[in-house]
């Protein structure tokens, strides 16, 4: 009886080694699941250029083609930027080749930069016939996320515009209330008393 159990438990055994050995070599080979045609996963916030980077970028060809292009990834499957690697490439070069000078700073030159190096990661990953899509959707995933921090590295051009802006209305606000209140009681309609302060700004001039 002891002798049959034995042969039972190892019966068990055996058939245990044999049931993890698909999956040891499924893990050695690093089978890749992931279907072709799932989507790519988008940011989810979109950056806006704030109005007055917006008259600069406008008429920046390289940038408008690039930023049609990752709105076409709201709609790319992983076989969509596969086939489209090489053309993303070509986008982002042309955008990082023709920066205006307006627009020309080391931060947005490295997003730049990150944005080419991306797309050639993704065209060579596309180029292998051994690709591995779950790879491939990371990396495409990574390129409307950077475009982002590009819009964010161009806001940061015209804030510090946007601050000066600011500090010099305040300076004119507080040097108007100054001749406001200068102003002399015998100007009692607010016609004479804007009038006054009229003059009164036109003489300090």
């Amino acid at each position: 009886m002891r002798r049959f159990f034995s042969i039972l438990m190892l019966i068990s055994i055996f058939s245990c080694k044999q049931s993890e050995q698909p999956q040891k070599n499924a893990a050695s080979t690093g089978i890749d699941t992931t279907s072709v045609d799932q989507k790519i996963k988008m940011p989810s916030q979109t950056i806006r250029l704030l109005p007055a980077a917006s008259a600069y970028t406008s008429d920046w060809l390289g940038f408008v083609t690039a930023q049609e292009e990752i709105r076409n990834f709201e709609n790319y499957s992983i076989k969509d930027v596969t086939s489209n690697a090489k053309p993303i490439v070509e986008i982002m070069k042309s955008m990082q080749e023709s920066v205006p000078d307006t627009l020309k700073s080391k931060p947005v030159q490295a997003r730049l930069t990150v944005l080419y190096t991306k797309a050639k990661v993704l065209e060579q990953l596309a180029a292998r016939p051994e690709y591995k899509s779950k790879k491939i959707a990371e990396v495409a995933a990574s390129i409307p996320s950077e475009f982002n921090n590009l819009k964010i590295q161009i806001n940061e051009l015209f804030l510090k515009t946007l601050e000066d802006f600011d500090n010099e209305l305040d300076e004119f606000e507080a040097r108007a209330d100054s001749i406001n209140n200068a102003i002399p009681n015998k100007y009692t309609t607010p016609k004479q008393r804007f009038q006054a302060k009229q003059d009164s700004l036109d003489n300090n001039q």
